[in-house]
């Protein structure tokens, strides 16, 4: 008769089988993942402007590009000049543009002016250093305008930020 070899010893060899087996699955599919993604964003940037290309939709930041009052949905504070850190976003369900402004006048010159401009409808959050004012202009748009005045930021300048949204979605 021959001799029997040692069953537990088989089921150990066949369960470290099945766990490396997963393992290099498991590897594979994360690699595929980071393929996909890798291959599906195309960024492009120069002079710190940066765009951003997906399935999804397109982003995109520049230090130099402006926005008219339409895009903003209101009115550009007069004397205003173009801050960083403005950006464009258009995706599926709609865009959101924000524009980033800088103004020597004080935080309460510039709130002034845009209470007159987005009307009785428009919401306003205001303490002493920042004030946030936002209005609903339809089902779909909405236009949110933040002012703050940090001596230590912009060169001691009113910092104006709009966003504009619109949704697409139904």
């Amino acid at each position: 008769m021959p001799a029997k070899s040692g069953g537990a010893l088989k089921i150990i060899l066949i369960v470290v089988a099945i766990f490396v087996g997963l393992g290099v699955l498991g590897a594979a599919a994360v690699g595929f993942t980071v393929w996909r993604v890798a291959h599906a964003i195309h960024t492009s940037g120069k002079d710190g402007d940066i765009s951003i290309d997906t399935p999804g939709g397109k982003i995109s930041t520049s230090s130099t590009e402006s926005y008219s009052s339409s895009e903003l949905g209101t009115d550009i504070y007069p004397g205003a000049q173009t801050g960083k850190g403005s950006m464009r976003m258009s995706l599926p369900t709609g865009s959101v543009i924000t524009a980033i402004y800088t103004t020597s006048d004080s935080k309460d010159q510039v709130v002034s002016y845009y209470k007159s401009r987005l009307g009785s409808d428009a919401s306003v959050y205001d303490n002493a250093n920042s004030a946030v004012l936002s209005v609903q202009k339809g089902p779909k748009e909405t236009v949110m305008i933040t002012v703050s005045q940090n001596g230590s930021q912009d060169d001691g300048k009113t910092r104006i930020s709009i966003m504009h949204s619109k949704s697409t979605k139904e």
